[in-house]
């Protein structure tokens, strides 16, 4: 198991559990429990309990009893069909927004989402608040789009569709011992965030709704152009 980095927050544990759990190395079925899990990490119960809540809420862990937790059982085609769908729902809510245009609060949003990516990745390289931070502006970036088409119709949607494994936009997988690529693909998400927006801008609608269905492939097909594990396990 890999260990985290000293005092390593909540974020960082469910994207480092996201990972085991992708590659099958807490197969579905597995009973889960904070204190094997948190030392398996080296970090405290803390983080590994909030982890889990996450990942409950995420679709990934089922609650068992009054406190515990299994891996739920998925396959590669769940986790393929629940992308493609967020993909249609956001790129929908994108397209809505540049037929509408944005409005300047939005906007607003929209801008410091990038910038806060700007800043986050002008290191070079990852760390833990980086990639807790990233989880949260990514997290903003797509809300605001969303929120921003008024129709709760799409919101309830996306909202369901989150419940499924790795369907959020908030599943970021982060391979700790791999940051330096990983920081690679954290890049590519965040030019691809510039051209969302710079598409809004523009009210270029087919393009930004083209745009959000490409972006939600992240997380699932991009990491072997940057030399990560492909893939997720069934």
């Amino acid at each position: 198991m890999p260990d985290l980095l000293p005092g390593a927050d909540s974020g960082s544990v469910v994207a480092t559990l996201r990972k085991l759990i992708i590659e099958g190395r807490y197969p579905a079925g597995t009973r889960l429990a904070e204190i094997p899990v948190a030392t398996a990490l080296g970090v405290s119960r803390t983080p590994v309990r909030l982890a889990f809540r996450t990942l409950a809420q995420e679709g990934l862990l089922q609650l068992t009893g009054k406190r515990g937790f299994v891996v739920r059982a998925f396959s590669e085609a769940d986790v393929q069909c629940a992308v493609e769908v967020r993909g249609a729902l956001e790129g929908l809510a994108a397209r809505r927004l540049a037929e509408r245009g944005m409005p300047p609060e939005v906007e607003a949003a929209l801008r410091q989402c990038i910038a806060d990516g700007e800043r986050l990745l002008g290191k070079g390289r990852l760390d833990e608040d980086a990639v807790s931070g990233w989880a949260a502006l990514n997290h903003r970036f797509h809300t605001a789009i969303v929120g921003a088409t008024g129709s709760q119709v799409i919101a309830d949607a996306i909202a369901r569709n989150n419940h499924l494994p790795f369907a959020s936009a908030d599943s970021i997988t982060i391979d700790p011992t791999a940051l330096d690529r990983e920081y690679q693909k954290l890049h590519f998400a965040q030019a691809q965030h510039q051209l969302v927006f710079e598409a809004l801008q523009r009210r270029e609608s087919a393009r930004v709704e083209m745009l959000m269905r490409e972006h939600a492939y992240i997380g699932l097909r991009y990491g072997a152009l940057f030399g990560l594990e492909p893939g997720v396990a069934a």
